[in-house]
């Protein structure tokens, strides 16, 4: 017996990599920011090496996220 891929709107799949993307930048990029006393009174302005560190925490996220069954989003859509 063989499996039929199940088919996924593709709208559902940019949907949950644009939220992904969204909201990890911001939960990661605050953190980042916290941890390194570049947060503002309207949020966080990374500059320099902290930014590049939060960009490659969303890479690793995406990764991780990939390798464990899906991103947070992905699983909520239903895309993976």
């Amino acid at each position: 017996m063989t499996e039929t891929a199940k088919s996924v709107a593709n709208w559902r799949i940019v949907m949950a990599f644009l939220l992904d993307v969204l909201c990890s930048l911001i939960v990661i990029g605050y953190a980042v920011a916290a941890v390194t006393g570049q947060t503002t009174e309207d949020g966080f302005q990374l500059q320099g090496w902290p930014a590049l560190v939060s960009i490659v925490m969303v890479i690793a996220y995406f990764i991780i996220g990939r390798r464990l069954g899906g991103t947070v989003f992905q699983r909520l859509l239903g895309t993976t």
